[in-house]
Protein backbone atom coordinates (compact mmCIF):
# COMPACT_ATOMS: atom_id res chain seq x y z
CA UNK A 1 0.00 0.00 0.00
CA UNK A 2 1.48 3.16 -0.94
CA UNK A 3 1.02 6.69 1.05
CA UNK A 4 0.81 9.93 -1.05
CA UNK A 5 1.71 13.07 0.60
CA UNK A 6 0.40 16.74 0.35
CA UNK A 7 3.05 18.80 -0.73
CA UNK A 8 1.67 21.78 1.55
CA UNK A 9 2.24 19.64 4.74
CA UNK A 10 5.57 18.64 3.43
CA UNK A 11 6.82 21.97 2.88
CA UNK A 12 5.88 22.87 6.65
CA UNK A 13 6.65 20.01 8.53
CA UNK A 14 10.27 19.53 9.77
CA UNK A 15 12.69 17.03 8.25
CA UNK A 16 13.20 15.37 12.22
CA UNK A 17 9.12 15.04 12.52
CA UNK A 18 7.01 12.32 10.61
CA UNK A 19 3.40 13.33 9.84
CA UNK A 20 2.39 10.36 12.58
CA UNK A 21 4.09 12.53 15.35
CA UNK A 22 2.59 15.90 14.38
CA UNK A 23 -0.68 14.06 14.59
CA UNK A 24 0.03 12.72 17.94
CA UNK A 25 1.08 16.15 19.41
CA UNK A 26 -1.64 18.27 18.29
CA UNK A 27 -3.78 15.28 19.36
CA UNK A 28 -2.38 15.27 22.87
CA UNK A 29 -2.43 18.91 22.74
CA UNK A 30 -6.17 19.49 21.91
CA UNK A 31 -6.96 16.94 25.21
CA UNK A 32 -4.74 19.43 27.28
CA UNK A 33 -6.86 22.01 26.25
CA UNK A 34 -10.06 20.36 26.79
CA UNK A 35 -9.32 19.63 30.43
CA UNK A 36 -7.38 23.06 30.95
CA UNK A 37 -11.10 24.59 29.83
CA UNK A 38 -13.27 22.03 31.80
CA UNK A 39 -14.52 20.37 29.45
CA UNK A 40 -14.14 16.71 30.38
CA UNK A 41 -14.81 13.38 27.66
CA UNK A 42 -17.67 11.94 28.43
CA UNK A 43 -18.71 7.67 27.80
CA UNK A 44 -21.51 6.27 27.02
CA UNK A 45 -22.71 3.68 29.23
CA UNK A 46 -25.53 1.18 28.38
CA UNK A 47 -27.13 -1.03 31.05
CA UNK A 48 -28.89 -3.90 29.22
CA UNK A 49 -29.94 -7.47 30.08
CA UNK A 50 -28.14 -10.10 28.42
CA UNK A 51 -30.06 -12.95 26.38
CA UNK A 52 -28.55 -16.68 25.28
CA UNK A 53 -30.26 -18.01 23.23
CA UNK A 54 -29.39 -21.94 22.64
CA UNK A 55 -29.11 -23.99 19.45
CA UNK A 56 -32.07 -24.91 17.82
CA UNK A 57 -32.27 -28.45 15.51
CA UNK A 58 -34.88 -26.85 13.38
CA UNK A 59 -33.56 -23.53 12.82
CA UNK A 60 -29.71 -22.74 11.27
CA UNK A 61 -27.96 -20.39 13.91
CA UNK A 62 -25.91 -17.28 12.25
CA UNK A 63 -23.03 -18.20 9.63
CA UNK A 64 -19.56 -16.31 10.04
CA UNK A 65 -16.93 -16.34 6.55
CA UNK A 66 -14.85 -14.68 5.45
CA UNK A 67 -13.09 -14.18 1.84
CA UNK A 68 -9.73 -15.47 1.83
CA UNK A 69 -9.00 -13.43 -1.70
CA UNK A 70 -10.00 -10.40 -0.08
CA UNK A 71 -12.99 -9.66 -1.52
CA UNK A 72 -15.34 -7.16 -0.02
CA UNK A 73 -18.59 -6.72 -1.35
CA UNK A 74 -19.01 -3.52 0.71
CA UNK A 75 -16.79 -1.43 -1.65
CA UNK A 76 -17.15 -3.63 -4.63
CA UNK A 77 -21.29 -2.43 -4.58
CA UNK A 78 -19.55 1.08 -3.70
CA UNK A 79 -17.40 1.38 -6.63
CA UNK A 80 -19.92 -0.38 -9.24
CA UNK A 81 -22.46 2.68 -7.85
CA UNK A 82 -19.56 5.49 -8.55
CA UNK A 83 -19.05 3.65 -12.13
CA UNK A 84 -22.92 4.03 -12.55
CA UNK A 85 -23.37 6.92 -11.29
CA UNK A 86 -20.16 9.11 -13.99
CA UNK A 87 -22.15 7.34 -17.05
CA UNK A 88 -24.32 10.14 -18.16
CA UNK A 89 -25.52 7.95 -21.35
CA UNK A 90 -25.87 4.37 -20.16
CA UNK A 91 -29.67 4.28 -18.73
CA UNK A 92 -29.80 1.03 -18.91
CA UNK A 93 -29.96 -0.81 -15.15
CA UNK A 94 -26.77 -1.77 -13.84
CA UNK A 95 -27.18 -5.23 -12.11
CA UNK A 96 -23.62 -4.83 -11.23
CA UNK A 97 -25.37 -2.75 -8.30
CA UNK A 98 -27.28 -5.35 -6.77
CA UNK A 99 -25.93 -7.00 -3.22
CA UNK A 100 -24.31 -10.39 -4.15
CA UNK A 101 -26.75 -13.71 -3.37
CA UNK A 102 -26.28 -15.78 -0.22
CA UNK A 103 -27.04 -19.31 -0.26
CA UNK A 104 -26.37 -21.83 2.51
CA UNK A 105 -27.17 -25.81 1.81
CA UNK A 106 -27.56 -27.67 4.91
CA UNK A 107 -27.52 -31.71 4.85
CA UNK A 108 -31.41 -32.83 4.87
CA UNK A 109 -30.37 -36.95 4.37
CA UNK A 110 -28.68 -36.93 7.99
CA UNK A 111 -31.14 -35.09 10.66
CA UNK A 112 -28.39 -35.10 13.24
CA UNK A 113 -25.72 -33.89 10.82
CA UNK A 114 -24.26 -30.33 11.07
CA UNK A 115 -22.88 -29.89 7.57
CA UNK A 116 -23.28 -26.79 6.05
CA UNK A 117 -21.73 -25.09 2.65
CA UNK A 118 -22.19 -21.67 2.01
CA UNK A 119 -22.03 -20.18 -1.55
CA UNK A 120 -22.04 -16.08 -2.37
CA UNK A 121 -22.62 -15.45 -5.79
CA UNK A 122 -21.45 -12.19 -7.07
CA UNK A 123 -23.53 -10.31 -9.51
CA UNK A 124 -22.25 -10.14 -13.03
CA UNK A 125 -19.61 -12.34 -12.07
CA UNK A 126 -18.88 -16.12 -13.14
CA UNK A 127 -16.84 -16.51 -9.73
CA UNK A 128 -18.49 -17.64 -7.00
CA UNK A 129 -17.02 -18.20 -3.72
CA UNK A 130 -17.63 -21.13 -1.81
CA UNK A 131 -16.89 -22.47 1.88
CA UNK A 132 -17.85 -25.53 4.01
CA UNK A 133 -17.69 -26.60 7.85
CA UNK A 134 -16.66 -30.28 7.19
CA UNK A 135 -14.00 -29.33 4.42
CA UNK A 136 -10.51 -27.35 3.90
CA UNK A 137 -10.21 -25.63 6.84
CA UNK A 138 -13.53 -25.99 8.41
CA UNK A 139 -12.59 -29.62 8.86
CA UNK A 140 -9.71 -28.12 11.42
CA UNK A 141 -10.39 -28.62 15.11
CA UNK A 142 -11.67 -25.33 17.07
CA UNK A 143 -10.73 -24.81 20.43
CA UNK A 144 -12.66 -21.71 21.09
CA UNK A 145 -16.43 -21.03 21.40
CA UNK A 146 -17.54 -18.72 19.06
CA UNK A 147 -20.89 -16.41 19.33
CA UNK A 148 -22.25 -13.39 17.80
CA UNK A 149 -23.25 -10.56 19.92
CA UNK A 150 -26.05 -8.13 18.56
CA UNK A 151 -27.01 -5.29 20.78
CA UNK A 152 -30.66 -3.63 20.66
CA UNK A 153 -30.48 -0.15 21.87
CA UNK A 154 -34.21 0.76 21.64
CA UNK A 155 -34.89 -2.36 24.29
CA UNK A 156 -31.01 -2.36 26.08
CA UNK A 157 -31.13 -6.06 25.12
CA UNK A 158 -27.55 -7.92 24.28
CA UNK A 159 -28.44 -10.97 22.47
CA UNK A 160 -25.73 -13.86 22.27
CA UNK A 161 -26.46 -16.45 19.76
CA UNK A 162 -23.60 -19.64 19.06
CA UNK A 163 -21.82 -19.93 15.66
CA UNK A 164 -23.47 -22.31 13.13
CA UNK A 165 -21.02 -25.65 13.89
CA UNK A 166 -18.89 -23.33 16.30
CA UNK A 167 -17.51 -23.04 12.86
CA UNK A 168 -15.83 -19.71 11.20
CA UNK A 169 -16.07 -20.55 7.19
CA UNK A 170 -13.29 -19.76 4.97
CA UNK A 171 -15.00 -18.87 1.31
CA UNK A 172 -12.71 -19.77 -1.28
CA UNK A 173 -12.96 -18.57 -5.13
CA UNK A 174 -14.42 -21.18 -7.71
CA UNK A 175 -14.80 -20.57 -11.01
CA UNK A 176 -18.10 -21.84 -12.85
CA UNK A 177 -17.86 -24.74 -15.24
CA UNK A 178 -14.62 -25.69 -13.92
CA UNK A 179 -14.72 -29.03 -12.05
CA UNK A 180 -12.78 -29.19 -8.48
CA UNK A 181 -12.19 -31.88 -5.97
CA UNK A 182 -15.30 -33.26 -3.88
CA UNK A 183 -12.75 -34.39 -1.53
CA UNK A 184 -9.97 -32.08 -0.09
CA UNK A 185 -6.43 -32.78 -0.67
CA UNK A 186 -4.47 -33.99 2.25
CA UNK A 187 -1.92 -30.87 1.77
CA UNK A 188 -5.03 -28.22 2.62
CA UNK A 189 -6.65 -30.47 5.30
CA UNK A 190 -4.50 -30.55 8.49
CA UNK A 191 -5.96 -32.69 10.95
CA UNK A 192 -4.63 -33.93 14.76
CA UNK A 193 -3.14 -37.42 14.54
CA UNK A 194 -4.58 -40.31 16.12
CA UNK A 195 -3.61 -41.95 19.46
CA UNK A 196 -2.25 -45.06 17.35
CA UNK A 197 -0.89 -43.02 14.57
CA UNK A 198 1.26 -41.00 17.35
CA UNK A 199 2.14 -44.38 18.79
CA UNK A 200 3.07 -45.44 15.11
CA UNK A 201 5.07 -42.45 14.62
CA UNK A 202 6.96 -42.86 17.69
CA UNK A 203 7.50 -46.11 17.25
CA UNK A 204 9.51 -45.14 13.92
CA UNK A 205 11.27 -42.45 15.30
CA UNK A 206 12.65 -44.87 18.29
CA UNK A 207 13.68 -47.27 15.23
CA UNK A 208 15.85 -44.14 13.79
CA UNK A 209 17.16 -42.40 16.48
CA UNK A 210 17.04 -44.57 19.35
CA UNK A 211 19.32 -46.20 21.82
CA UNK A 212 19.30 -49.76 22.12
CA UNK A 213 17.96 -49.66 25.08
CA UNK A 214 15.28 -47.55 24.32
CA UNK A 215 14.61 -50.18 21.39
CA UNK A 216 14.43 -52.93 23.32
CA UNK A 217 11.84 -51.64 25.86
CA UNK A 218 9.85 -50.52 22.52
CA UNK A 219 9.88 -53.99 21.47
CA UNK A 220 8.83 -55.39 25.08
CA UNK A 221 5.83 -52.52 24.90
CA UNK A 222 4.91 -53.97 21.60
CA UNK A 223 4.34 -57.23 22.34
CA UNK A 224 2.66 -56.97 25.35
CA UNK A 225 0.02 -54.61 23.53
CA UNK A 226 0.00 -57.60 20.79
CA UNK A 227 -3.94 -58.06 21.77
CA UNK A 228 -4.79 -54.44 19.47
CA UNK A 229 -3.44 -55.48 16.43
CA UNK A 230 -6.02 -56.28 14.15
CA UNK A 231 -4.80 -59.40 12.75
CA UNK A 232 -3.63 -61.11 16.31
CA UNK A 233 -7.56 -60.17 17.12
CA UNK A 234 -8.52 -62.06 14.26
CA UNK A 235 -6.53 -65.14 14.39
CA UNK A 236 -7.55 -64.78 18.82
CA UNK A 237 -11.64 -64.99 17.28
CA UNK A 238 -11.23 -67.36 15.65
CA UNK A 239 -8.97 -70.02 17.55
CA UNK A 240 -11.89 -69.01 20.72
CA UNK A 241 -14.84 -70.18 18.16
CA UNK A 242 -12.75 -73.41 17.73
CA UNK A 243 -12.44 -74.08 21.84
CA UNK A 244 -15.31 -75.66 23.19
CA UNK A 245 -16.25 -74.03 26.87
CA UNK A 246 -16.10 -76.11 30.22
CA UNK A 247 -18.97 -74.89 32.28
CA UNK A 248 -18.10 -76.18 35.06
CA UNK A 249 -14.53 -74.99 35.25
CA UNK A 250 -16.16 -71.54 34.46
CA UNK A 251 -18.19 -72.02 37.53
CA UNK A 252 -15.20 -73.21 39.50
CA UNK A 253 -13.72 -70.90 38.29
CA UNK A 254 -16.25 -67.97 40.06
CA UNK A 255 -14.66 -68.67 43.37
CA UNK A 256 -11.38 -67.23 42.67
CA UNK A 257 -13.64 -64.01 42.04
CA UNK A 258 -14.12 -61.82 45.27
CA UNK A 259 -17.96 -60.47 44.87
CA UNK A 260 -17.43 -56.85 45.39
CA UNK A 261 -20.02 -55.24 43.84
CA UNK A 262 -21.89 -51.90 44.25
CA UNK A 263 -24.30 -51.16 46.84
CA UNK A 264 -27.93 -53.21 46.00
CA UNK A 265 -31.10 -54.12 46.69
CA UNK A 266 -31.04 -57.58 46.22
CA UNK A 267 -35.72 -57.61 46.75
CA UNK A 268 -36.01 -54.51 44.41
CA UNK A 269 -38.69 -55.25 41.48
CA UNK A 270 -37.48 -52.92 39.17
CA UNK A 271 -33.76 -52.99 38.06
CA UNK A 272 -32.84 -49.25 38.13
CA UNK A 273 -33.05 -49.72 42.24
CA UNK A 274 -31.46 -52.88 42.04
CA UNK A 275 -28.30 -50.80 41.80
CA UNK A 276 -29.54 -47.57 42.62
CA UNK A 277 -27.03 -44.58 41.26
CA UNK A 278 -27.27 -42.36 44.47
CA UNK A 279 -24.84 -45.20 45.93
CA UNK A 280 -23.20 -45.25 43.27
CA UNK A 281 -22.52 -41.68 42.34
CA UNK A 282 -22.97 -39.34 45.56
CA UNK A 283 -24.67 -35.99 45.68
CA UNK A 284 -21.63 -33.70 45.62
CA UNK A 285 -20.10 -35.61 42.79
CA UNK A 286 -23.03 -34.62 39.73
CA UNK A 287 -21.60 -30.94 39.68
CA UNK A 288 -18.33 -32.20 38.34
CA UNK A 289 -20.20 -34.34 35.72
CA UNK A 290 -21.36 -31.78 33.93
CA UNK A 291 -18.24 -31.31 31.14
CA UNK A 292 -20.25 -33.21 28.28
CA UNK A 293 -23.74 -31.50 29.39
CA UNK A 294 -22.28 -28.40 28.85
CA UNK A 295 -20.80 -28.49 25.77
CA UNK A 296 -23.91 -30.22 24.24
CA UNK A 297 -25.53 -27.53 25.97
CA UNK A 298 -23.64 -25.06 23.53
CA UNK A 299 -23.80 -26.65 20.04
CA UNK A 300 -20.35 -27.58 20.33
CA UNK A 301 -19.42 -31.19 19.34
CA UNK A 302 -17.61 -33.67 22.24
CA UNK A 303 -14.22 -34.60 21.46
CA UNK A 304 -13.97 -38.47 21.38
CA UNK A 305 -10.70 -39.11 20.25
CA UNK A 306 -9.65 -39.79 23.99
CA UNK A 307 -12.97 -41.21 25.31
CA UNK A 308 -13.86 -44.68 25.92
CA UNK A 309 -15.10 -46.95 23.08
CA UNK A 310 -18.60 -47.65 25.38
CA UNK A 311 -19.13 -43.73 25.15
CA UNK A 312 -17.77 -42.99 21.88
CA UNK A 313 -20.38 -45.39 20.61
CA UNK A 314 -22.93 -43.83 22.37
CA UNK A 315 -22.68 -40.62 22.71
CA UNK A 316 -25.07 -39.47 19.74
CA UNK A 317 -27.83 -40.90 21.80
CA UNK A 318 -28.19 -37.56 23.95
CA UNK A 319 -29.50 -35.97 21.23
CA UNK A 320 -32.39 -37.90 20.66
CA UNK A 321 -33.49 -37.44 24.26
CA UNK A 322 -36.02 -34.38 24.84
CA UNK A 323 -36.24 -34.58 28.64
CA UNK A 324 -33.81 -32.47 29.55
CA UNK A 325 -32.92 -33.66 33.59
CA UNK A 326 -33.00 -37.45 31.83
CA UNK A 327 -30.05 -36.15 29.15
CA UNK A 328 -27.98 -33.98 32.19
CA UNK A 329 -28.26 -37.61 34.25
CA UNK A 330 -27.21 -39.76 31.09
CA UNK A 331 -24.38 -37.33 30.14
CA UNK A 332 -22.95 -36.94 33.95
CA UNK A 333 -23.07 -40.95 34.02
CA UNK A 334 -20.98 -41.37 30.61
CA UNK A 335 -18.99 -38.82 32.28
CA UNK A 336 -17.94 -40.91 35.36
CA UNK A 337 -17.72 -44.21 33.28
CA UNK A 338 -14.55 -42.28 31.80
CA UNK A 339 -13.16 -41.24 34.76
CA UNK A 340 -13.24 -44.53 35.87
CA UNK A 341 -11.95 -46.10 33.17
CA UNK A 342 -9.07 -43.84 32.76
CA UNK A 343 -8.41 -44.13 36.48
CA UNK A 344 -8.05 -47.90 35.79
CA UNK A 345 -5.60 -47.07 33.37
CA UNK A 346 -3.51 -44.91 35.38
CA UNK A 347 -2.07 -48.00 37.68
CA UNK A 348 -1.66 -50.49 34.51
CA UNK A 349 1.13 -50.98 32.29
CA UNK A 350 -0.76 -51.05 29.29
CA UNK A 351 -2.91 -47.94 29.70
CA UNK A 352 -1.25 -45.29 31.55
CA UNK A 353 0.22 -43.77 28.50
CA UNK A 354 -3.62 -42.86 27.91
CA UNK A 355 -4.69 -42.08 30.95
CA UNK A 356 -1.49 -39.79 32.20
CA UNK A 357 -2.93 -36.72 30.48
CA UNK A 358 -6.54 -37.07 31.88
CA UNK A 359 -8.16 -34.84 34.22
CA UNK A 360 -10.03 -36.38 36.85
CA UNK A 361 -11.48 -33.68 39.41
CA UNK A 362 -10.11 -33.90 43.11
CA UNK A 363 -13.32 -35.26 44.61
CA UNK A 364 -13.74 -37.71 42.31
CA UNK A 365 -10.08 -38.66 42.62
CA UNK A 366 -9.94 -38.62 46.73
CA UNK A 367 -12.72 -40.90 46.16
CA UNK A 368 -11.63 -42.95 43.95
CA UNK A 369 -7.75 -43.72 45.62
CA UNK A 370 -9.96 -44.33 49.55
CA UNK A 371 -12.17 -46.82 47.37
CA UNK A 372 -10.39 -48.65 44.85
CA UNK A 373 -6.41 -48.05 45.90
CA UNK A 374 -4.15 -48.51 48.87
CA UNK A 375 -2.58 -46.30 50.41
CA UNK A 376 1.52 -46.50 49.52
CA UNK A 377 0.43 -49.11 46.49
CA UNK A 378 1.30 -48.13 42.88
CA UNK A 379 -0.99 -51.36 41.68
CA UNK A 380 -4.55 -52.01 42.21
CA UNK A 381 -5.38 -54.93 44.57
CA UNK A 382 -7.17 -57.56 42.39
CA UNK A 383 -10.34 -57.28 44.30
CA UNK A 384 -10.10 -53.24 44.11
CA UNK A 385 -9.84 -53.68 40.76
CA UNK A 386 -12.93 -56.40 40.47
CA UNK A 387 -14.77 -53.63 42.76
CA UNK A 388 -13.97 -50.75 39.86
CA UNK A 389 -14.95 -53.20 37.12
CA UNK A 390 -18.08 -53.92 38.71
CA UNK A 391 -19.26 -49.94 39.35
CA UNK A 392 -17.87 -49.60 35.18
CA UNK A 393 -20.62 -52.46 34.76
CA UNK A 394 -23.51 -51.30 36.65
CA UNK A 395 -23.47 -48.00 35.14
CA UNK A 396 -23.46 -49.18 31.68
CA UNK A 397 -26.40 -51.26 32.52
CA UNK A 398 -27.87 -47.99 33.62
CA UNK A 399 -26.75 -46.55 30.16
CA UNK A 400 -27.95 -49.21 28.28
CA UNK A 401 -31.59 -49.62 30.05
CA UNK A 402 -30.31 -52.62 31.47
CA UNK A 403 -29.47 -54.68 28.42
CA UNK A 404 -25.89 -53.73 26.75
CA UNK A 405 -23.54 -55.33 24.56
CA UNK A 406 -20.06 -55.91 26.01
CA UNK A 407 -17.90 -55.77 23.50
CA UNK A 408 -16.95 -52.29 23.69
CA UNK A 409 -16.48 -52.06 27.22
CA UNK A 410 -14.45 -55.17 27.16
CA UNK A 411 -12.14 -53.14 25.18
CA UNK A 412 -12.16 -50.17 27.66
CA UNK A 413 -11.53 -52.40 30.44
CA UNK A 414 -8.51 -54.36 28.41
CA UNK A 415 -10.36 -57.39 29.34
CA UNK A 416 -11.22 -60.58 27.08
CA UNK A 417 -15.19 -60.59 26.62
CA UNK A 418 -14.96 -64.43 28.70
CA UNK A 419 -13.35 -63.25 31.95
CA UNK A 420 -15.97 -60.02 31.39
CA UNK A 421 -18.94 -62.43 31.37
CA UNK A 422 -17.87 -63.98 34.36
CA UNK A 423 -18.17 -60.07 36.18
CA UNK A 424 -21.52 -59.63 34.79
CA UNK A 425 -22.73 -62.88 36.12
CA UNK A 426 -21.50 -61.84 39.53
CA UNK A 427 -23.86 -58.90 39.24
CA UNK A 428 -26.91 -61.22 38.66
CA UNK A 429 -26.74 -60.90 34.76
CA UNK A 430 -27.92 -63.01 32.51
CA UNK A 431 -26.74 -64.00 28.81
CA UNK A 432 -28.27 -64.37 25.98
CA UNK A 433 -27.67 -63.99 22.04
CA UNK A 434 -29.82 -62.55 19.35
CA UNK A 435 -28.25 -62.70 15.80
CA UNK A 436 -24.52 -63.26 16.61
CA UNK A 437 -24.48 -60.78 19.16
CA UNK A 438 -24.27 -61.38 22.73
CA UNK A 439 -26.19 -59.26 25.54
CA UNK A 440 -26.66 -58.95 29.02
CA UNK A 441 -29.73 -58.23 30.82
CA UNK A 442 -29.83 -57.76 34.34
CA UNK A 443 -33.35 -59.36 35.81
CA UNK A 444 -35.32 -59.08 39.08
CA UNK A 445 -34.81 -59.64 41.73
CA UNK A 446 -31.44 -60.03 41.81
CA UNK A 447 -30.26 -63.53 42.08
CA UNK A 448 -26.61 -64.39 42.58
CA UNK A 449 -24.74 -66.92 41.12
CA UNK A 450 -23.74 -69.65 43.78
CA UNK A 451 -20.17 -70.53 44.21
CA UNK A 452 -19.31 -74.22 44.25
CA UNK A 453 -16.08 -75.55 45.24
CA UNK A 454 -14.67 -78.73 44.97
CA UNK A 455 -13.94 -81.40 47.49
CA UNK A 456 -10.31 -82.88 48.09
CA UNK A 457 -9.80 -86.35 47.88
Amino acid sequence: MEFVQNPEMQEEREDTKSPETISKKSSKKRKRERKHDGEEEKREEIHATIKYITAQPDKVPPVVAYFSSGYNPVVETQRNQETYNNGVNDQSPNKNLEAPRVKIYRNKVEKKSNRLQVVVSPPGSKVEFVGSNFAGEGATRQVCVYTLGVLDKETNTLKIVPIASNKIIRLEPRVGGLDYDKEPSSVSVKTELSAEQRADRMRELTNLYGTKKSISQAKKRRALNQGDDPESQKILDSKIKEVEINMEALESSNALIARNIPPYDSSATDPKDAYPLDKIILNGEWAYLEDIYKLLQIGREVATDSCPAFIRNRIYKLHDIKDETEKKTRACIFSFIGHLVKFKDLYSLDGFSSAKDHKIPNILRNRFSSVFSEAGSKRLPVDKINLLISYVLVLTLHVDEFRTDPSDIAKDLRMSPITLRSHFENLGCKFSREKSLLFATLPVPLKFPSVRQRRRR
